[in-house]
């Protein structure tokens, strides 16, 4: 149960943390805005296929890659306003 809401936890924090880089470092996104979307895609499809593959470690690969995912929409969402 701890184990879940720190999970949870995790997730939660990565929306302000891509606002407050997305703040630090305006020059480096204008050239990384299509980089930080590719990477996405990448973290998406790797969720994918690791939900295939049965190994101990699979919910805390995903909730990583799903950290990963919010954390970069987030700075190129924040980022074309």
């Amino acid at each position: 149960m701890i184990q879940n809401i720190f999970y949870l936890l995790l997730l939660s924090i990565s929306f302000p943390v891509g606002l407050l880089l997305e703040k630090l470092c305006k020059e480096e996104i204008k050239a990384w805005k299509k980089r930080l979307s590719i990477l996405s895609a990448i973290s998406l499809i790797s969720i994918v296929v690791v939900s295939f593959l049965s190994f101990e470690y699979k919910l805390p690969v995903i909730i990583s890659l799903f950290f990963i995912i919010i954390f970069c929409l987030t700075i190129v969402w924040k980022s074309k306003k």
